[in-house]
């Protein structure tokens, strides 16, 4: 199995700190984002990805020059101009060997085990949403329980980690976004499946909040992980 990060966008929300670096070297507990992605694939038995980069690659590259001695098989593919999710997929797809692989959103730290997406092609990993806001209880106009955030039982949102057909390709846009594009047409269309992971840590990572959160938690779990020397 091949895995494929999305690793180019600018992440103008986590500004200024994108401004100095790009997002997949954002680090979390003094490991960036893109690390902890590559060596929880190779948890689960990967070691051939490719990344499709575009906004300061030459930072990404030469960090991962580093990861060399792990045994990884490390391809960058960068974007002349952004492509969207569905063409950077498109366009990596040409380096996919099997009969499907495994995509990622580039700023997604996880605990899913990848391995449960396997047994369906064209599968999206879920996880329960989670809201940003405050939440009440009411009786009337009396609030009778606050909660500060809170999961939202049974509405379940894609965690941007996929397993995916390589003949999805031919109907994948050559620039765009596979959500906005593909994915409506499958899902309406029953090709699209979906696997539900309830107590996996989850975080996508587009706001200074979600670095402090994640960070947080994540000591707090005493996330198992071996960071390079």
């Amino acid at each position: 199995m091949q895995a494929v990060i999305l690793a180019g966008g600018i992440g103008t929300r986590l500004k200024p700190i994108t401004d100095y670096v790009p997002k997949p070297l954002i680090p979390i507990n003094n490991i960036p984002i893109i690390e902890r992605q590559i060596m929880q694939l190779k948890k689960f038995g990967i070691k051939d990805i490719i990344i499709c980069t575009g906004y300061k690659t030459d930072q990404i590259q030469n960090y991962l020059e580093h990861m060399k001695n792990f045994g990884i098989k490390i391809k960058l593919l960068v974007e002349k101009a952004p492509l969207g999710t569905g063409g950077a997929i498109k366009n990596a797809a040409k380096k996919i060997h099997g009969k499907s692989f495994l995509v990622l959103n580039g700023d997604i730290i996880s605990t899913i085990d990848i391995r449960k997406l396997y047994s369906h092609p064209n599968s999206i990993a879920l996880v329960e949403l989670r809201t940003k806001f405050g939440t009440v209880d009411s009786d009337g106009e009396k609030i009778t329980k606050f909660r500060e955030k809170k999961h939202v039982s049974n509405v379940w949102m894609s965690a941007g980690i996929y397993h995916l057909d390589k003949k999805i390709t031919s109907d994948l846009p050559s620039k765009g976004s596979i959500e906005e594009t593909t994915f409506r047409r499958y899902a309406k269309n029953g090709k699209l499946a979906g696997r539900k992971f309830k107590d996996a840590i989850w975080f996508s990572i587009d706001s200074h909040k979600d670095i402090e959160e994640c960070s947080n938690v994540m000591k707090n779990k005493k996330y198992a992980y071996r960071a390079i020397k």
